[in-house]
C-alpha cells in the first residue's frame, strides 16, 4: 500500500472526525457523521496496521481514534472544564433566571432592616427592654464589642469562622425552602440582628463607625444570604406550582439547581469572609474599604445579571449539563 496516497485519500475524513470529536455539542446529522467517520478511521488503522505498519502514522490515527470513541461513547469532560463552565455558564444563569426571587427578598429585607434600626435607635423604652443600659454602653463604647469583633482574633482563623457561619446560614435558606417557612424565620432573624446593630450603634451616636465597619463586606454578604433565602422559597414555591412538567420532576430540575447554587454562594462568601476578615479592620481609610466592598458588590452584580442574562439567553437554566440529565418525556406546555 502506498502510503502517501492513503493518506492523501483519507486527510479530509480524519480532519472532519478531529473536528467533530473536539465539539461540545452536535446536531443530529453532525452526531451521525461522526459514528460514520469513527468507523472508518478505526478500519483505517487495522489496514495500515497490517499492511504497512508506519509507526508515525499509527500513532496518529490511535490518538484519533481514541479521541473520537471518548465522543462517541459519551466520555466525561475534564474536571476542570466541568467547573470552568459552572462558574462561567451554570451559576451566572442560575442567578439571573432567580433574580425575580431573590431581588424582591433583598428589597424587602432591607426595608425592614431600616425600620427595625429606625425603632430601636429613636425608642429608649425598646433598648432597655432589649439590653440594659450598662451593657449597651460596652457594646457600643470606642473599641467595644462592635469594634472587637473584627479584630480580636486572628484574621485568618476568623475569616474561616465567618465563611462557615455564612455558609451555614445560605444552606438553611437552600435546604429549608421545600417547606417556605423556615426560610422566612431565618430570613427575619438576620434582618432583626443587622437592624438592632444598626439601631444600638446610632442611638450611641456611633453609626458612621458602624457603617464603615459592615459595609466592607456587607454587601456582598447579605446579597449572598438574599440570594439563599430567594432559592429557598423558590423551592418551596415549585411543590404549589410546579408549571407544565410533574410535580416530581419540577423538584428534581430546581433541586439539582439549588444544590449547584450552594457551591457557587460559599464561593461568594469565602470572598465576603476574607474581606471582614482582612479589609474591615484594617487600617485602611473608611472610603478605601467601603470602595472595596463596593467593588465587591458590583463585581458580583455584574456577574449575576450581565453574564447571567447572556448565558441564560443562550438557553442555560442552571441545571446539569443538557448531557448528564435523564431523558424527559414530553409535557403540553
Amino acid at each position: 500500500m502506498d502510503l502517501d496516497v492513503f493518506v492523501a485519500t483519507h486527510q479530509g475524513e480524519w480532519a472532519r472526525l478531529d473536528a467533530l470529536a473536539g465539539r461540545y455539542r452536535l446536531s443530529g446529522e453532525e452526531a451521525d457523521e461522526l459514528v460514520t467517520l469513527y468507523q472508518r478511521a478505526t478500519g483505517h488503522l487495522a489496514k495500515v496496521q497490517a499492511t504497512a505498519p508506519d509507526p508515525a502514522l499509527i500513532g496518529r490515527l490511535t490518538g484519533l481514534v481514541s479521541r473520537a470513541r471518548s465522543a462517541v461513547t459519551g466520555a466525561r469532560t475534564n474536571a476542570w472544564q466541568d467547573v470552568a463552565r459552572y462558574y462561567t455558564v451554570s451559576f451566572p444563569a442560575a442567578l439571573y433566571r432567580s433574580r425575580r426571587w431573590w431581588v424582591p427578598i433583598a428589597v424587602i429585607s432591607l426595608i425592614g432592616t431600616v425600620l427595625i434600626a429606625w425603632w430601636v435607635g429613636t425608642h429608649p423604652e425598646v433598648r432597655n427592654s432589649l439590653i440594659a443600659p450598662d451593657a449597651l454602653r460596652e457594646m457600643t463604647r470606642p473599641g467595644g464589642k462592635y469594634e472587637a469583633y473584627y479584630s480580636d482574633r486572628p484574621a485568618s482563623s476568623f475569616a474561616a469562622q465567618v465563611w462557615t457561619n455564612n455558609a451555614w446560614v445560605a444552606v438553611q435558606c437552600l435546604l429549608y425552602g421545600i417547606a417556605l417557612v423556615p426560610v422566612i424565620v431565618v430570613l427575619w432573624g438576620n434582618v432583626f440582628s443587622l437592624g438592632l446593630g444598626i439601631g444600638l450603634m446610632a442611638s450611641a451616636g456611633r453609626l458612621d463607625i458602624f457603617l464603615g465597619l459592615l459595609i466592607p463586606h456587607g454587601l456582598l454578604e447579605l446579597t449572598a444570604v438574599f440570594v439563599s433565602g430567594g432559592l429557598g422559597l423558590r423551592l418551596g414555591w415549585t411543590i404549589i406550582d410546579p408549571g407544565p412538567r410533574t410535580r416530581g420532576v419540577a423538584l428534581a430540575e430546581q433541586g439539582r439547581a439549588i444544590i449547584g447554587m450552594a457551591i457557587g454562594l460559599a464561593t461568594v462568601l469565602a470572598v465576603s469572609g476574607i474581606l471582614e476578615a482582612f479589609v474591615t479592620p484594617s487600617g485602611l481609610p473608611t472610603w478605601a474599604r467601603i470602595s472595596i466592598g463596593a467593588l465587591a458588590e458590583v463585581a458580583f452584580l455584574l456577574y449575576a445579571l450581565v453574564l447571567g442574562r447572556k448565558a441564560a439567553a443562550g438557553g442555560e437554566v442552571g441545571d446539569l449539563a443538557e448531557a448528564d440529565r435523564a431523558d424527559l418525556q414530553p409535557v403540553a406546555a
